[in-house]
Parts: C-alpha cells; structure tokens; sequence
C-alpha cells in the first residue's frame, strides 16, 4: 500500500473510531472533536473554526447544540468585550474525560499488529508529518492530558 492510501484509509479508521466512541457517549463525532479540543481550557470561536476546520456557521450550530446538550457554554473573552469564549461544563468536563479515555484506548488498538519498535517509528514519522504540515493541536498526547477547571 502506498502513502496516499495508508493515510486516507487510517484516516478513515480513526474517523470510525471517533464515530463509535461518541455514539456510546452520546455525542456525534464533531462533538467529540469538540470535547478534546476544549480539554486544555476554553478557546475562542475563531480559534475553534480554526482548529477544527469549520466555518464560522458549522461551529455556531455545533456550540449551540453542545450548549442545548448541556456540554458546553459560552463565556466573555476577558481580552475583547465584544468575543465569547467556549468552555466545558462541569458535565461536559466529565465526558470529555471519558470519550477521551476510551477513543485513545481504541485507537492504540488499531496498532496492535505491531511491536514496539515499529509503533515507535510510525509515531515518529506520524509526528513529523502532522508538524510539518501545521496541524493544530486538536488532540493532546494521552501522557500529557489534564483537563482544566474552566470555573
């Protein structure tokens, strides 16, 4: 298999991975996405479209129905009056920390054909592509993961 395909279909594999966790929490994959992102405390609407690749009305809908479901809020920007900031909630907190935990569970899983040498190799050259190519920090290492009181 070449490059081209081994990223498209691994890509296509975590996205499986995301959409089955989130359907067990009871978020869509988005929100999910969502819940990650705001672990390391809240962001402002332009740096969440941003990160998460949406347009400025996908990520309106995808807050608001995340602040219908009780996960999310928005906050004033202390740095600009005019700008809100999207934060967890204390159950959105919680979630967050589970859908984390089981989605890196079940994407280790998908490496289990290889041993510890080769997992280390593909993380390397994984992390240099995804640095290489600016990719926001969407997903935080699971060694280095503490979610932020946002109160």
């Amino acid at each position: 298999m070449g490059v081209v395909a081994g990223l498209v279909r691994s890509a296509f594999l975590v996205n499986a991975v995301y959409a089955e966790s989130g359907r067990e929490h009871g978020v869509t994959p988005q929100q999910g996405q969502l819940l990650c992102v705001l672990m390391a405390g809240p962001r402002g609407m332009s740096e969440l479209g941003g990160m998460l690749g949406l347009a400025k009305s996908s990520l309106t809908g995808l807050v608001d129905r995340s602040v219908r479901n009780g996960l999310v809020r928005r906050e004033p920007d202390p740095a600009d009056t005019r700008a809100v900031r999207v934060a967890l909630t204390e159950h959105g907190r919680v979630l967050a920390a589970e859908f984390y935990a089981e989605t890196c569970r079940r994407v280790e899983r998908l490496t289990d054909g290889l041993d510890t040498a080769e997992r280390e190799v593909l993380g390397k050259l994984l992390g240099r592509v995804v640095l290489d190519n600016e990719v926001p920090e969407v997903f935080l290492e699971a060694t280095t993961v503490a979610v932020r009181d946002t109160n």
